[in-house]
């Protein structure tokens, strides 16, 4: 068996066996001695920061190249639920949303629970087929949650392109590991407190497809009321502002903090690559599952996916706990996720531990 290392080198040196990130990534320490300073500085220059704008807009570049969209096409935010809300509300009466069952809920909910919306869900492995004429929109995660199932992105954008439906990828589950092109997709979003290792309360809103930029047609979404969507934000603070000719016209006002820190962690991704961070993730979740199978034990169905979730003994993630090892369960399912700070020892402790 090849011997696969953590990647990252000194950033990580986490006190646990983490393989918990498809719940929240770990922090690289640039990000946590970037975050230490803007909480030192904030003493004499207030929570805000000496230039509030500047993280947020090195985080936002950094995105778009890892998604191969230009930056303007981005905005940024605080959750995947109130971006889901802001495509929820650019659909008319009556229009068609269709979802995975079991997706993520922070994604189906705004767009389940708006009254000009009706959700349709069915199984992640027939999505592609069921897209009809009356489909307005096809809303989905890359890696489902729950099981790390990855969906079959192509055969859904084909599915949707043929029956003149808009696309909605969450990337949450994916961006960081598994090459992806938010060109590729009318509308992206991605919680990047997970693979992408940023704080929680980063954000991203990705406006694909060839439809123009944002605001240039009427299938895009009405723009943020905030005063940082604007275009000139120095007015925009008071009365009815003019809203930003770019994605920016969708921006929150940011968590500082978060920011501070998301441009720290991205800077970090980009150096690795997400072809190798890729490549070592499931490498790494192929061994885990060549041993659970030696031991008797099958993964849920998730070929290629950096998540394996599989049976345990009913104890298993309390004893895990108490030994250091950071897992969840989900589905009745132990998950484990494997990422850039993980290596092969990591996978033989979690197996010698699953006796």
């Amino acid at each position: 068996m090849q011997r696969h290392e953590p990647l990252g080198g000194a950033e990580f040196a986490p006190e646990t066996t983490y393989l918990n990130s498809a719940s929240s990534g770990l922090l690289p320490r640039r990000s946590a001695d970037a975050l230490r300073a803007a909480v030192e500085e904030a003493t004499s220059y207030g929570t805000m920061g000496r230039d509030y704008f500047a993280a947020p807009a090195a985080a936002r570049a950094a995105f778009a190249r890892l998604l191969g969209i230009p930056a303007e096409r981005v905005a940024i935010g605080s959750s995947v639920a109130v971006q889901s809300a802001v495509v929820a509300a650019s659909f008319p009466p009556g229009s068609e949303v269709l979802a995975p069952e079991d997706d993520f809920s922070s994604l189906v909910n705004p767009l389940g629970t708006h009254p000009n919306l009706t959700l349709r869900t069915v199984p992640l492995e027939a999505l592609a087929d069921e897209v009809r004429p009356g489909t307005a929109l096809v809303a989905f995660s890359a890696v489902q949650s729950l099981d790390g199932r990855i969906a079959d992105l192509a055969a859904v954008r084909e599915a949707a392109a043929a029956h003149g439906a808009l696309t909605y990828l969450d990337a949450t589950q994916a961006a960081g590991w598994l090459p992806l092109r938010a060109t590729d997709y009318d509308f992206l979003v991605c919680g990047a407190f997970k693979w992408l290792l940023c704080p929680r309360g980063t954000t991203f809103m990705a406006f694909g497809g060839d439809r123009g930029g944002p605001g240039s047609g009427p299938d895009w979404p009405a723009p943020h009321a905030g005063w940082v969507a604007g275009e000139d934000i120095g007015e925009s603070n008071y009365g009815l502002i003019r809203p930003a000719a770019t994605a920016r016209r969708y921006d929150e006002p940011h968590a500082h903090f978060a920011y501070i820190g998301a441009a720290a962690s991205l800077g970090l991704i980009e150096e690795l690559g997400v072809a190798a961070v890729h490549a070592h993730n499931t490498a790494l979740a192929d061994q885990y599952r060549a041993g659970l199978a030696e031991r008797g034990l099958t993964p849920h169905g998730a070929p290629g996916s950096a998540i394996v979730s599989a049976p345990g003994p009913a104890d298993a993630q309390e004893r895990l706990a108490e030994a250091g090892v950071r897992i969840s369960v989900r589905g009745g399912l132990l998950r484990a996720a494997f990422h850039l700070y993980n290596g092969t020892a990591d996978v033989e402790r979690l197996l010698e531990l699953l006796k």
